[in-house]
């Protein structure tokens, strides 16, 4: 096997060739031992080529090209005339369209143009257009050759590879916040979820980039109740990248993935997607800073009231008895207590976390999540439009608890976007007359509609055709229903507005006199 290039061997050979043709058998010996060496070639082939005389060397293609410039001119015509399609593909239609292009007049080929064209392999079609080919459409898109090298440098974990490991294994993902439209940027989610103990930590991100995700990670690495000791992804572009790995590597953290396409090696990550994020964000758009900064105010809040409030199960067995599967879990739990009742866990971290109990305060920190989410809302659904400041204090909203599933979903978040009142497609008709068609109805409120019609034409010859009766006869039934309205229940309020439908207010309301706010 050659150790060395053909344009290294050439050089070596006329370094040593007049040495070699003057030196004496011991040296020629000692020459010839050193060229095998380097070499690799056998030592008769290395005596050949000391003693051969440098020749001149010869093109491997002597005499005329066999497809010339018109053969390569008549090959573009039919490549432009087919819309550029591949050379496996042309070399099938080149016959037919040579037919169709010299019966309509197009081209006129020579016999032996025509024949060296029908004769092209697919291969040469690519060679006579390759200069073309790279004029036309440009350089070629850069293939990414280090993604394979580095997804196989990242060892893959399945789900069943979590054997009880140590708190500090966690799996991550990103929730997009793209609202119906994934255009443009938009805010991020990360959200990091322990295997031991299911403790969760979410931080927004401006936009998808690894290096903003790696100072997140920072961030997030400092506020953890224990030390990171597996980061584990799915197959997203923004986590398998050298700027990651080499993060992981430097804090001597276990960096895997999952299979792609396979959602359940991540299953403890993907719970929390819904059972969190979505839950206390919903499925709003979210861009810009204002939106982000208060994804994070809401996350620091999520991080105290979901980790030490919000009990999970965490599953202790599963048995399949033929197509039965059976599963047991354990006594439900929150993750800061998990983490306690750990006998992995230090001692200062069980202190740390039973002082941070001690002092937090669960209605305080749910009235402040419900603040954010609203601030969500109006910056989602109404952009542009300052954020009211909510003035209700802490004893009012404890005192809301007690009747808020009266009112129905009480996170903001999940109510749906208030859609706008449809209006007019068309221009009024008779938006010129309505003021006179009014004060005819309440001049003689029996009046039908017809014959509102029929007096219209008469003082306007012309103008409005029978057409126009069923707009007249709509106008005039909602004028009937606010008489009815004003007859039976009073000028209407703005409390009598919002329960015009069914007639009257909520008893809630009736008892508590105004309407119940929250934050």
């Amino acid at each position: 096997m050659r150790k060395v290039s053909m344009a290294t061997r050439e050089e070596l050979i006329s370094a040593v060739r007049d040495r070699y043709r003057s030196a004496g058998r011991g040296e020629k010996s000692r020459i010839l031992d050193e060229f095998v060496r380097i070499t690799g070639h056998c030592r008769k082939h290395g005596m050949r080529l000391m003693r051969a005389e440098r020749a001149a060397r010869q093109s491997s293609r002597p005499g005329q090209r066999i497809y010339n410039d018109a053969v390569r001119e008549a090959l573009t015509v039919l490549w432009e005339a087919s819309d550029r399609i591949c050379s496996k593909r042309l070399k099938v239609m080149i016959p037919i369209l040579v037919r169709a292009m010299e019966r309509s007049g197009h081209l006129e080929l020579d016999s032996e143009v025509k024949e060296r064209l029908l004769q092209m392999s697919p291969a040469t079609i690519d060679r006579a257009l390759k200069d073309r080919r790279a004029t036309a459409t440009g350089a070629p898109r850069r293939r990414t050759a280090g993604q394979s090298a580095l997804r196989r440098s990242i060892p893959i974990r399945t789900f069943d590879d979590w054997d009880d490991p140590a708190p500090g294994h966690f799996e991550a993902d990103l929730v997009s916040h793209s609202g119906p439209v994934a255009k443009g940027s938009f805010a991020q989610t990360l959200v990091l979820t322990d295997i031991a103990t299911g403790w969760t930590e979410c931080a927004p991100l401006l936009f998808r980039e690894q290096n903003l995700l790696v100072a997140v990670l920072n961030e997030l690495r400092g506020q953890l109740p224990m030390v990171v000791l597996g980061f584990d992804t799915d197959n997203d572009s923004v986590f398998l990248n050298p700027t990651v790995r080499d993060w992981c590597a430097a804090n001597s953290i276990t960096f895997t993935r999952c299979r792609p396409y396979r959602k359940n090696d991540q299953a403890w990550v993907e719970q929390k997607n819904g059972a969190i994020v979505r839950r206390i964000v919903g499925y709003r758009r979210f861009e810009g800073i204002a939106a982000t900064s208060v994804l994070a105010e809401l996350y620091a809040l999520q991080r105290f009231y979901g980790n030490f409030f919000q009990p999970s199960f965490k599953l202790a067995e599963k048995r399949r008895d033929g197509a039965k599967v059976t599963k047991r879990y354990h006594t439900p739990a929150t993750p800061a207590q998990r983490l306690i009742d750990d006998p992995r866990t230090t001692d200062a971290v069980r202190a740390q976390l039973a002082e941070t109990l001690e002092r937090l305060d669960p209605v305080k920190l749910l009235r402040q999540i419900r603040d954010c989410q609203e601030r969500l809302v109006v910056l989602a659904d109404k952009p542009g439009e300052a954020v009211v400041a909510n003035d209700t204090t802490l004893d009012q909203f404890f005192a809301g608890l007690r009747t808020a599933w009266q009112v129905g979903e009480a996170r903001p978040t999940a109510r749906a976007k208030p859609q706008p009142k449809r209006g007019r497609r068309r221009p009024d008709p008779v938006v010129a007359v309505t003021d006179q068609l009014h004060a005819w109805y309440q001049a003689e409120p029996w009046r039908t509609g017809r014959e509102l019609m029929e007096r219209l034409q008469r003082e306007h010859p012309g103008q409005y055709p029978d057409k126009l009766l069923r707009t007249i006869q709509r106008r005039l039934k909602i004028w009937r229903a606010d008489e009815a309205q004003r007859l039976v229940f009073g000028p209407r309020t703005e409390t009598g507005e919002i329960f015009a439908h069914v007639g009257r207010e909520p008893a809630a309301l009736r008892s508590a006199g105004s309407r119940p706010t929250f934050p």
